[in-house]
């Protein structure tokens, strides 16, 4: 995977995100089903955030970032900040 299809599917993720927001508003969906939508796609993205900034570290210390796996949400959820 290269940074332009993580980067893709980051700009994905966001597109449904505002969807949701839009489907909310229209009253198609519920407050529950948005949240529980937005939750999902929270990790999503900070798992494709995580990937790329992996990848251009690896990069920037001569590593081959096509070796750099994608973490598991767990992992990344788990985080401090």
């Amino acid at each position: 995977m290269s940074d332009e299809n993580v980067l893709g599917r980051i700009n994905e993720l966001v597109d449904e995100e505002h969807k949701l927001r839009q489907q909310l508003a229209s009253g198609e969906i519920s407050t529950d089903e948005e949240h529980a939508r937005l939750r999902s796609l929270e990790e999503a993205l900070d798992q494709c955030w995580d990937l790329l900034r992996r990848r251009r570290s690896a990069r920037s210390l001569g590593g081959d970032a096509d070796d750099v796996p994608a973490r598991a949400v767990g992992e990344v959820e788990g985080y401090l900040q």
